[in-house]
Formats: structure tokens, sequence, C-alpha cells
């Protein structure tokens, strides 16, 4: 993996709204399910305590939530990428993709937030077919019946929200 694949770009606003999240999950959101667990345990005999149980899966579901923000903000860059024409995470792409002209961020639902514009992994196929391309450049990827997909790259400009 390149130095540049690493990295995950994010908007200002996207890093604020992510680490807010991350400091109230692991600050009074650990602190509430706790509360939770330990009212729940209150009422006897675990094995057919459903409040206890249900607590326990909604702690389950926010360590994880926390384990994946701080994984997304431990190699960030705020801004945005080069605008040097090479597809990238972070990079708003318009691709002719099996014949139909397509716009779509290449990243995650969150750098683009609240806009409505598709959005594409970097580990998808279509995302790893095309990232480290520049304009004009055409590739192909498999799909998982084994049909090929051309794909050529009309633009990559920095996402602008």
């Amino acid at each position: 993996m390149t130095e540049t694949a690493a990295v995950t770009w994010l908007t200002q606003e996207a890093f604020d709204r992510l680490k807010a999240e991350l400091d109230q999950l692991s600050g009074p959101g650990r602190a509430d399910i706790t509360a939770k667990i330990a009212s729940a345990r209150e009422e006897g005999d675990l094995k057919e305590n459903g409040g206890y149980h249900a607590a326990r899966e909604e702690q389950a579901k926010q360590e994880a939530r926390i384990r994946e923000l701080t994984a997304k903000l431990r190699n960030v860059e705020i801004g945005s990428p080069p605008d040097d024409g090479v597809v990238g995470p972070g990079m708003v792409v318009k691709a002719i993709v099996a014949g139909d002209k397509m716009t779509f961020l290449l990243g995650s639902r969150e750098i683009a937030g609240s806009t409505a514009i598709d959005v594409y992994s970097p580990t998808s196929p279509l995302g790893t077919a095309i990232n480290g391309h520049s304009i004009g450049e055409k590739v192909s990827y498999a799909t998982p019946s084994g049909s090929e997909i051309k794909v050529e790259i009309l633009s990559a400009k920095p996402f602008m929200p």
C-alpha cells in the first residue's frame, strides 16, 4: 500500500463531526452504557435478563464504533488532497463507467457528510481500479461474475462540500 492510500482526507467539518462523535461515545456514552448494564445487573438472573443482554449488545456496537472512529482519525489529513488530476481518496471523480457518465466521491460516507453525492470506497472494485490513475487514462476491472467493466477517467478534483 502506498503512503497516499494510508492517509484519510477529511474536510475540517467532517473531522470535527467525527471527533465530536468519538469524544461523546468514549466519554459520556461509555458512562451511560455502564450505568445501564449496572442497573440491569441489579435485576437478578443474567441468563434471562433481556435488559442486561440488550445493554451489553449496545455496548459492543458502541465499542466497535469507537474503534472504527479511532482508526479513521489515526492517520488523517485535514483539508483536501492535492489537485493534481490523480485519482485518490477525497477526490470527486467524473468518469465513463461501462458507457455511462458518472460523478462520485472516492472515499467514505463520513467525508461526504450530508451531501447527496454517490460515494465509492477506495477498496471497492471501481475504487481499486481507478486509485492512482490520472485524467484521460482508461482502466478496467472485473465484476464478481467475471465480466469486465471499462472506465475512462474524465476529471478528478478535491471534494469541497
